[in-house]
This record gives structure tokens, sequence and C-alpha cells, in this order.
């Protein structure tokens, strides 16, 4: 039998590192190698909701548990964080199952940066509670709209691959170089990270260590 290999605490990843990372790895790099931060209207707005959510005491439903700002960690897939909200359906006599629910300022993204943080949160609770999640929720405050997410083979193999990269990229210790794109408008760090401006250098650099090639 595989032995399975449990990292340490102080080799824990954050849960959030996975939506900076599939966001911008050198936002990722910038946030959890250099310590980094800065906020914009995105961010704050994003922190209120957060905040609300955390603030709000759990309450029970018919059939439905609901908690709020739980501590999450797996120490097989090596991350840590905290749940937004954790809605606990009962599925039998004395057994919950965990709906993981995250709450997000914006819309829903074309790529499965949302997806891939939820699905390490219901990672975590797995290995916690020790039963499957199949399922969780994104709710997105700018639609006001929940949207369900499966946790199926795939999407927990890409969640899984990105910590594997998100901890390649911090054992390495190096921040990537900037590569502006329209998105970068909207990122808190973009005054710090500079993508026009080292990006353009970095251009001209390439061109002229062509240029003076032999």
């Amino acid at each position: 039998m595989k032995k399975t290999m449990n990292y340490s605490e102080d080799d824990l990843i954050m849960i959030s590192a996975l939506t900076h990372f599939s966001y911008c790895k050198r936002r990722c790099a910038l946030i959890h190698i250099e310590q980094a931060w800065a906020e914009n209207i995105f961010t704050v707005e994003g922190n209120i909701l957060h905040e609300r959510v955390h603030e709000q005491e759990g309450e029970t439903r018919a059939g439905v548990r609901i908690e709020r700002g739980l501590p999450l960690r797996s120490l097989r897939l090596g991350v840590i964080g905290k749940a937004d909200l954790i809605e606990f359906h009962k599925i039998g006599k004395n057994v919950w199952q965990p709906f993981p629910v995250e709450y997000k300022r914006g819309k829903p993204k074309p790529d499965h940066c949302d997806e891939v943080q939820l699905c390490a949160q219901a990672l975590c609770l797995e290995e916690m509670m020790g039963m499957e999640v199949p399922r969780g929720a994104l709710f997105y405050g700018k639609t006001r709209h929940r949207h369900e997410v499966s946790f199926d083979p795939d999407l927990r193999k890409e969640t899984e691959e990105t910590v594997k990269k998100i901890r390649e990229l911090l054992s390495s210790g190096e921040t990537p170089q900037p590569v502006y794109e329209k998105r970068c408008k909207q990122c808190s760090l973009v005054d710090l990270c500079l993508p026009k401006t080292l990006g353009k250098k970095r251009s001209i650099d390439h061109y002229l260590s062509g240029a003076l090639e032999p």
C-alpha cells in the first residue's frame, strides 16, 4: 500500500493562494513570497462581504445546520484556511453532510479559479470529518446568484495539481516576470507589480541582447 505523506504545520499553504495562482502566478508570488499587499476597491468590497458573512451567528433550519468562519486544514494536501460558510445537511440519523459555500464579490469567472479554491475547502472537510463532500456552492455578490459546484474527479485533480504547482513556485523563491494583460487593471497589486513598465523593459533588454549577438 502506498504511504501517504502528510505536511507539517509549517509547510501549509493558504487556500486563498489557489485563487491568486490561478488568476496570476506573479500575483501569487508577490503575496506569498515577497509578502507584498495593497488594497483597492475590489479587495475592500470583498473583505466587507466576507466580514458580513463571518459576523453572523450559526443557525439551524429544517434539516440544515449553518456554521460560519470555520477553520479548515488538510495535512495530506498541505493547505490551511477558513470557510466563509458551511451548511451541514442532515442525510441520516445523526449524520450531517458538509456543503461549503464561498462568497465572492464579483461575478462568475471564465476560468476555474473559484471552483478550485472551493474544492480545496471540500478536500479539507473530507479529511477533517472522514466523509465525502460531493458538492458546494459559490455565491456571487454582483449577480446575487448561488452557483452550485460538483467536486468531480477532474476538478479534484486540477485542485491537487494547482497546490503542487504553488508549492513548487514558493519553494523556488522566484517571482515570475510580469506580463501585462487586460485584467491587470483590476489587480490591487498593479502599482507594485508594474506589468507595463517592467514588461516593456524586459522586451527592450531581450531585443538589445539579440541585436548585440555576433
